[in-house]
This record gives structure tokens, sequence and C-alpha cells, in this order.
């Protein structure tokens, strides 16, 4: 749900706006002149498990920092969800939460490595997404891929995504339906996301072993090239997926050890770590078995061609006996054996029927026909 009056206009009028705020308040300005943004996709304030109504986002951050300065549990945060926004929109966020500049840089370019880093009291974590492609045709891509970037920090979460795939909505729902996820504070949102993420890969992954299993069980009843050409896109298929999921497994076996990470939601990101071996072991073997049929699909391929040489080897040996014989006798010299023998044809076409009798017998005995 896309929501109005969020962020301040981006071009010339954004700079007049914050040129505006820089000569009347000293400050960092937290209600600047808003009007709308396509790239917000919803936001939202948090206390204690609850979602409090805000009319845009400087006026939830005003709420909830006034609540964490006169409370001391600190339990209130700020959402704020963008899809492929531009970048004045993500260095306005920059401003008003205090992110590093190469982070912003990196939310705004995507197609980042996945990963997970710290820029003073706040995480920076991108996430690749996948998902499995209903294909009208063989040859179109089977994995759709995006990117999940998280700014976490004390008080706010900002996530920033590109691509179509993995919508958050579902995430957001199931968390402000339950009071007491809402209330994990920021690292419960990175989990919910995080868990979200790493199950979408898990389904991936089975979906991809099945189409690895049908094209094994394809290439050991009757082998071809199509099976082959289907082979090679699913090994290429493996590979990006092994390349969403392999960089993500050091830095997240490493973030429950984080002192950013409160104590009692480091079960829950070990969890998610638990479940992302899992992904990374099931990958590798689906890679290693992709790479089996290949080479299984390869020397079948060729022991088949083989097989079609040595039956028209069969068959020219075979034929060469009347063909030599007749090759013979057509030369038209005048004094040749046989010529005016009364049964010399009937002996002839005879002894060229025993003989490719004999050889086709052969090699039915030796299994090349």
């Amino acid at each position: 749900m896309r929501s109005s009056t969020i962020f301040p206009r981006i071009g010339r009028q954004t700079r007049a706006v914050d040129a505006h705020v820089s000569t009347t308040a000293p400050e960092r300005p937290l209600v600047p002149c808003i009007p709308s943004s396509s790239s917000l996709v919803e936001f939202g304030a948090y206390v204690a498990g609850k979602k409090i109504s805000a009319d845009g986002i400087a006026e939830a951050i005003k709420l909830v920092r006034s609540h964490n300065e006169d409370s001391v549990n600190r339990d209130a945060y700020v959402w704020v969800g963008l899809y492929e926004p531009e970048a004045p929109e993500v260095e306005w966020l920059a401003e008003v939460f205090g992110l590093h500049p190469l982070a912003v840089e990196d939310a705004i370019k995507a197609h980042q490595r996945p990963k997970v880093e710290r820029y003073g009291d706040s995480l920076f974590v991108v996430l690749k997404t996948v998902a499995f492609l209903d294909q009208e045709d063989p040859s179109e891509e089977i994995i759709g891929t995006g990117e999940i970037m998280l700014f976490v920090g004390p008080d706010f979460v900002v996530t920033v995504r590109h691509g179509s795939h993995c919508p958050l909505a579902d995430v957001r729902e199931r968390l402000e339906d339950k009071a007491k996820l809402l209330s994990r504070g920021p690292t419960g949102v990175l989990h919910a996301i995080a868990d979200y993420v790493v199950d979408k890969y898990l389904y991936v992954a089975d979906l991809m072993q099945l189409e690895i299993e049908e094209v094994e069980a394809a290439v050991f009843a009757d082998v071809s090239s199509r099976d082959i050409n289907r082979i090679y896109q699913l090994k290429r298929e493996m590979l990006e997926l092994k390349r969403a999921v392999a960089p993500l497994q050091a830095p997240f076996a490493a973030l429950p050890q984080r002192r950013m990470i409160p104590s009692e939601m480091r079960e829950y990101f070990r969890d998610v770590v638990d479940h992302l071996s899992r992904v990374c072991e099931q990958v590798q073997s689906s890679n290693e078995l992709s790479d089996s049929i290949l080479q299984a699909a390869l020397a079948r391929s060729n022991a088949l061609a083989n097989e079609d040489m040595r039956k028209i080897s069969s068959w020219v040996a075979i034929i060469s006996v009347p063909t030599m014989i007749a090759g013979i006798y057509g030369m038209n010299f005048d004094h040749m054996p046989e010529l005016k023998a009364i049964y010399g044809y009937p002996i002839v076409v005879g002894v060229m029927v025993v003989a490719c009798t004999i050889l086709h017998r052969a090699f039915r005995r030796n299994g090349w026909l």
C-alpha cells in the first residue's frame, strides 16, 4: 500500500527545502515539506509491540524518539519500506537516520554481493532474493533474483527492495498481527525478513532438486541434445542460486555474536543460520548431482553415437561383399572367368547371399547389430 506526503520533492525543490531548513534551524530537520513518493511501499511507527498512527515519516520518527527518551525500555522504532527508490529519497532518509554514505551508495546502485556490515551502531545487510519462475519457453531463466537492503539501527529499520520477487507485505502483516514479534525491535524485523528470505531459498532449492531429478530420469531413458542443453541451463541456475546463498553463511554465522544483537534474539538468528546451512548443503549437492548427470549424459551420448557407428560399419561391411563382386564383373574385360558359364549368375548371387548372411550373423553375435 503506497502512501502520500512522505518524502521531500526530489531535484531542485529538495535542495530548496534543505536550504530553507538549514538557514532557519541549526539542528537536523525532521519535518520537511513532504509531497508524495512512488517508491514508498509502507511505513510505520511501533511502540511496545503496537503500531501507532503517524501522518508521515518525520512525525513517526519524532514520536519514536520522544518515547525512547522518556522510557527506560526504549522499545519504539520506525520501519520504512522502499521499492527501487530514487537517489534523493534514500539520501533524505540517510540524513534523517544518520546512514553511512557507503551503505547508501550500495542501496541506490543495487546489484551488490550478499553481506552484513557494521557502521557505528547500525547494521547494513544485503540479502539476495530468489523466486522460481514459470517458464513459457524452456530456454528462459528458471530462477529470478532480486535484492533486499536493510539498514538496522537502534530505533529504525529501512528496507530497500530491488526486483519484483519476494515482497515484504506478508512479513509486515505477520509481525503486526503479533505484538510479541513486534516488541523484539529492529533486530526482530531483521530476523523476520532474513527468515522469510531463507525459507524462499529452501523452497526454490527443493523445486530445483525436482527439476534435476526429472532431467536425470530423462537422461537415462533416452538422452538427446535437448536434455544436455537443459542440464547446462539447470547448472547455470544452480550457480546463480549458489551465488545468492553461499556468501551469507559466514556473516550470518557471526551475527549472533555481535553485541548489537540482544541475547534473547541470538537463538532466533542461530535458527536462520541452521536453515541457511541446510540450503547451502542442498545447493552444493544439487550442483554436484548436475555435474554427474552432465557427465553421464555426455558419456551416454557418446556411447549411443558409437553404437550407431558400429551399426553403420556393420552394414557397410555386409554391403561391401556384393558391391565388390559386382564391381569386379562390371569392368567389361573380354577375358574373365565364368562369363560364359551357364550357371555363373546363380552361383555369383548365391555366393553374395551366403557371404552376407555369414557377416550378418557374426555382427549380431558380437552385438554390433
